[in-house]
């Protein structure tokens, strides 16, 4: 298939994807969705029988209702660690992309580099935050630093991998013609990259939550995190279930919007055609 015959396509599946995807991707998640309303029901029916105190396990429905009276502070909360979230993973991301492309161009920086972030890993992001706050203050920074940590290495391994896997053949095609190693990233090995980049992306924003909600645990003045350990501290576990289930929210709605992204980016990645796009 030519390049001009795959554009084609890639644009005509662009205008049907509004009701065909959305046909798929219902099928996709009704198992899911049946699940939870299964469990659902029967943790309702628990508590019910059970005559659980509601500061041990509340009801799901005490929950939707005390979490509906208490919306103005959920959300307003929420907004404090959607922004946290959205910033730190954009710094993270653009490290990701930097220090990704630097070790690509050169071997010296990928031995160098490459084991610095698997020990980034290894650090306990439970026991770091505090210290982080502590050397930082409750602003912004200590935050970021935590994000960073917690979805910087997926992204950067996933963009690095991505690179090191271009297709060879055109790689060589593009050096027989006198394409410099700047147009061999840019059409083959940048293109080939980007699925296993958006996989780890997927992977990196819902890290990107926990790590912000980590953060707020160990200190700061508004978030989910903070709201949550108020809530548990005056044994209100059914708003610290409600703010658990916008932070789930949030975290679902952040994964599903990098598929969206990917459509518009890399709409090659659905053809299995990789490489030599202008």
């Amino acid at each position: 298939m030519t390049t001009s015959a795959i554009d084609e396509s890639v644009a005509a599946d662009r205008g049907s994807y509004s009701f065909s995807g959305i046909r798929a991707s219902l099928r996709w998640a009704w198992p899911a969705l049946t699940v939870v309303v299964l469990l659902i029901a029967a943790w309702q029916i628990y508590v019910e029988i059970s005559g659980i105190r509601p500061q041990v396990l509340p009801s799901p429905s005490r929950v939707v209702v005390q979490g509906w009276a208490q919306r103005d502070a959920i959300a307003e909360n929420a907004a404090a660690t959607l922004q946290v979230t959205l910033v730190g993973f954009a710094v993270s991301l653009a490290l990701a992309w930097l220090l990704a492309i630097a070790v690509d161009f050169s071997p010296w920086l990928r031995r160098a580099f490459v084991p610095l972030f698997v020990v980034s890993q290894t650090l306990p992001i439970i026991a770091i935050a505090p210290l982080l706050i502590i050397w930082f203050g409750f602003g912004l920074l200590p935050k970021i630093l935590v994000i960073a940590l917690a979805t910087f290495f997926p992204m950067a391994i996933g963009l690095i991998e991505g690179f090191a896997a271009a297709d060879r053949d055109a790689r060589s095609l593009l050096a027989s013609m006198g394409a410099s190693r700047w147009q061999q990233f840019r059409y083959v090995r940048l293109p080939s990259a980007l699925p296993r980049f958006f996989t780890s992306l997927r992977i990196g924003i819902t890290y990107a939550v926990v790590g912000a909600i980590f953060a707020e645990y160990a200190g700061a003045s508004a978030g989910l995190g903070i709201y949550m350990s108020q809530q548990k501290n005056s044994f209100r576990t059914d708003l610290v279930l409600a703010a658990v289930a916008v932070t789930a929210v949030i975290s679902v709605v952040l994964f599903v919007s990098t598929f969206v992204v990917e459509r518009f980016v890399a709409p090659w990645a659905r053809h299995g055609t990789v490489g030599l796009h202008v």
